[in-house]
């Protein structure tokens, strides 16, 4: 995997840790203040802004804006950025009732909001793509999986290892909860809309920094995790023997993948757009992305419409 860094720190915390950047301390869900320019500002000629932004939502994108968040302290150090997980879908509920400034989401808002007059409230910003797959515990001792057993795994038909190419041992599912944008996009690339019997009832966790712990802790364990979550702790497997790399994902070869999206209120107060500026800038896009595992929007040479249309470039 290339450049695909876990931050053992927040796995620790389980994905739910919050991380608030400049000298004013973490601050809750308060819009930003006015800007002005400040005559005590670094060598560049930065405008200074000062206030406070509230990042929520998708814990796939959390160790990428948590990156970016403890940068941009440099350069605008009036701003106090926090960070937050919850899932794509509290992200997207968030953003739109207006508790929070920027809601990180795997999917596209059009999944979550049905009211047009909701939707309109928000703004879409696509900051990079992330590459999504399978995981499983190590002492499994298997590499690849073939599209139809993962299907098959998550739909509760494979119950046993000795099904789908591994040992004779008892699968444990362990599933992200239902407003996570990972499942969503796990379950859309892979089960194809359909739906397991409900008596199939695996695990959920609420972040993927547990679920990863999980994985690398329970025997026989499989679950799904963005690229940057990818860990010495865990084995990430191939599918129908493509590995899951950022040039196959980038290629189209690679078919769990999502664009990461921070919203935004249709017209963001100053320091939220300065703090998106940055994200979309080359401080992020030139190196942040891919040394924390993610993939450059610039890379890819294929493209999904809100509806799921794949086209290429």
């Amino acid at each position: 995997m290339r450049n695909a860094i876990t931050r053992r720190s927040f796995l620790a915390l389980g994905g739910s840790a919050v991380v608030a950047v400049a000298g004013l301390g973490l601050v809750g869900c308060g819009g930003s203040s006015s800007s002005s320019d400040s005559s005590s500002s670094d060598s560049s000629s930065t405008k200074q802004i000062s206030g406070s932004v509230t990042a929520a939502g998708s814990t796939a994108l959390q160790p990428l804006v948590e990156a970016a968040a403890e940068q941009f302290q440099d350069v605008q150090p009036g701003i106090t950025v926090s960070v937050q997980g919850g899932g794509s879908g509290q992200g997207i509920t968030q953003i739109v009732q207006g508790t929070v400034q920027i809601g990180d989401s795997d999917v596209f808002a059009e999944e979550k909001v049905k009211d047009s007059s909701d939707l309109q409230k928000i703004k879409d910003n696509k900051v990079c793509v992330v590459g999504m797959g399978p995981v499983v515990n190590p002492d499994l001792g298997i590499t690849n999986i073939s599209m139809d057993n993962l299907k098959g795994i998550f739909l509760g038909q494979i119950t046993n290892w000795k099904d789908a190419g591994g040992p004779d041992q008892e699968i444990v599912v362990i599933n992200r909860a239902s407003g996570s944008g990972t499942r969503a996009t796990f379950e859309s690339n892979v089960l194809k809309g359909e739906k397991a019997p409900d008596s199939f009832k695996p695990q959920e966790q609420d972040s993927s920094g547990t679920v990863a712990s999980m994985v690398a802790q329970t025997p026989g364990s499989i679950s799904y995790l963005a690229f940057s979550y990818y860990n010495d702790s865990l084995t990430a497997l191939s599918v129908d023997n493509v590995e899951p790399k950022e040039e196959n994902v980038e290629s189209g070869d690679w078919k769990i993948w999502a664009y990461e999206h921070m919203y935004t209120a249709a017209d963001p107060d100053e320091a939220t757009q300065a703090f998106v500026d940055y994200m979309l800038g080359d401080d992020v896009q030139g190196s942040l992305i891919e040394s924390n595992g993610y993939i450059p929007m610039s890379g890819m040479k294929v493209e999904r419409d809100a509806d799921g249309n794949e086209t290429t470039k």
